[in-house]
């Protein structure tokens, strides 16, 4: 694996690179793991490595999208908009655990918990549903950027918050026409918002 230097980027966010992520094959066949670092750096991704994720779409009883932008210290698209929590199941016996895909929902629960700080009873896994599964490939910058199966999550319900700054500039809810019209800034360059 290439060596890259993290001399530049925070700290937190560095330590969160050695996380080990689900290596899969093209079918969402777990094939090993690797460290968080090495699945998105862009010269391994061109190398084919692929790993599992999820995006979470949490929409409060009014039908108003969470919508976070990303810290500036965030390692892949940086100052973006966002949907409400994009991450990783870990290597671990708890997120590797397929049937129904309740690792993915364990995952989600605690990053929704690490960067949003909802309380993890506040959206127990059995309340996150998941839809279907998406191939995403996206270049963050030159060095980073994302490859994954990416599976899709919805959770409905009204949510304590309590944003973790390392992870997360601001958040907002949006309804289906301010969604629209910030990706309409974003199409002019006013905003960035991840791919």
């Amino acid at each position: 694996m290439p060596e890259v230097s993290t001399d530049e980027l925070d700290e937190r966010q560095v330590q969160l690179l050695a996380e080990m992520c689900i290596l899969i094959d093209e079918n969402d066949r777990r094939i090993g793991a690797e460290t968080k670092k090495n699945c998105h750096l862009n010269e391994n991704i061109e190398r084919g490595l692929l790993h599992r994720a999820f995006s979470a779409f949490l929409f409060n009883i009014e039908n108003k999208l969470l919508l976070q932008q990303r810290s500036d210290a965030k390692i892949t698209f940086p100052g973006c908009f966002t949907n409400t929590c994009c991450s990783h199941p870990l290597n671990n016996p708890l997120e590797l655990e397929e049937n129904n895909a309740i690792g993915v929902r364990r995952a989600a629960q605690r990053r929704l918990k690490a960067e949003l700080g909802i309380p993890m009873e506040e959206v127990p896994p059995e309340e996150i549903n998941y839809l279907t599964r998406i191939h995403y490939k996206a270049q963050s910058d030159g060095i980073w950027g994302e490859h994954e199966i990416d599976y899709i999550l919805f959770v409905k319900k009204n949510v304590t918050l309590n944003p973790d700054p390392n992870e997360i500039k601001s958040y907002c809810y949006v309804s289906k026409e301010e969604l629209e019209e910030l990706l309409e800034k974003a199409a002019h360059g006013e905003i960035k918002i991840t791919p």
